[in-house]
């Protein structure tokens, strides 16, 4: 391995077309950590909130005046090319697919921890592995906490706010896969394919407002992009079911907090619930999502692959937003 390797890193917070390449050192794994090549970086929707320190209510986590973690990227599929201390089970050489706490995809070699580590199949390409720990990740989590395909309901409605996204794709064909009717709310450029990832209806909720949709309607709603009054989705809920909030920029400084705050009381009460949704690092998840894609039952959807080289490009397509399914980066 050679001792130094080309990184894109921006060293202040700021816009993407800040990010640079710059020559860093390797990383050393320290206890409990493997270096991973890396193939495949994934961007999502975090990682521009990062680039921006946005919300400041972020900051103190990720870097008060700069961030702490200069190189983005998040999710990453590479090879293990060296282990640290006290790692039994991670080899080198093992293809591997990991949500990097913090970042540092966008280089050569990134450091990770080995609790984090899932095989990769090898019939899974490591730009489709690289889509899924993030974005398909709250998907699962979403429709757990909604307790969609858990619950004996035979055929839940679910409702997808934001289904041309990230995580939006993966929430359709994962609620699909659990037996529900998936109801999407898409672009005019994207409903197509939405419907075919298994949405039984497709609405543009710009065009066809969701204060329009039936009263009690859906067993769940799944709100990605926010920006619609928690009232109007309360009101989309059979009794019983939940509005799962996952994304919504929210305000500079607090971000989601007040609208989280405001569901809470909303759901004081209420067998209407509006729930927020925290999503974390599940290893066990990603292996799942793995053996779905594996078998051809889930399908990431890339709009584009960016060369090493395109890297900062790469992230002002995340920074500008509208991107139907996924951005991958591909390794140095």
């Amino acid at each position: 391995m050679t001792e130094t390797m080309t990184a894109w890193q921006r060293e202040t917070y700021g816009p993407a077309r800040g990010t640079v390449p710059a020559e860093i050192p390797v990383p050393t794994p320290g206890r409990g950590e493997v270096v991973i090549r890396v193939r495949a970086t994934a961007l999502n929707a975090g990682d521009r909130h990062i680039l921006h320190g946005d919300p400041l209510l972020v900051r103190p986590i990720f870097g008060l005046r700069r961030p702490k973690q200069p190189v983005r990227g998040m999710d990453v599929a590479g090879t293990v090319t060296a282990v640290g201390p006290g790692v039994i089970g991670a080899e080198i050489g093992e293809e591997v697919v990991v949500e990097l706490p913090g970042g540092g995809g966008l280089a050569a070699y990134a450091v990770a921890p080995e609790s984090r580590l899932v095989p990769r199949p090898p019939a899974v390409a490591p730009a489709l592995a690289a889509t899924l720990p993030i974005s398909a990740g709250t998907a699962w989590q979403a429709l757990d906490l909604a307790e969609i395909g858990i619950d004996d309901d035979a055929s839940p409605r679910v409702l997808i706010l934001g289904a041309s996204g990230g995580v939006g794709t993966f929430a359709v064909q994962l609620a699909a896969l659990r037996g529900a009717e998936v109801w999407a709310s898409a672009g005019a450029r994207s409903a197509a394919l939405v419907s075919r990832l298994g949405a039984t209806r497709t609405i543009d909720h710009r065009q066809s407002p969701v204060a329009g949709l039936p009263a009690a309607h859906f067993h769940a709603v799944i709100d990605i992009v926010g920006g619609v009054p928690l009232r109007q989705l309360q009101r989309l809920l059979a009794p019983g079911g939940s509005v799962i909030l996952i994304g919504g920029e929210g305000g500079r400084v607090l971000g989601p907090i007040p609208r989280m705050l405001a569901a809470a009381f909303l759901s004081i009460g209420s067998r209407r619930r509006i729930r927020s949704l925290a999503a974390t690092a599940r290893p066990e998840v990603l292996q799942k999502l793995l053996a779905l894609v594996d078998e051809g039952r889930l399908v990431p959807v890339i709009e584009r692959e960016y060369a090493f080289t395109e890297a900062s490009a790469a992230l002002v397509q995340i920074e500008a937003g509208h991107t139907v399914g996924k951005v991958v980066v591909r390794g140095a």
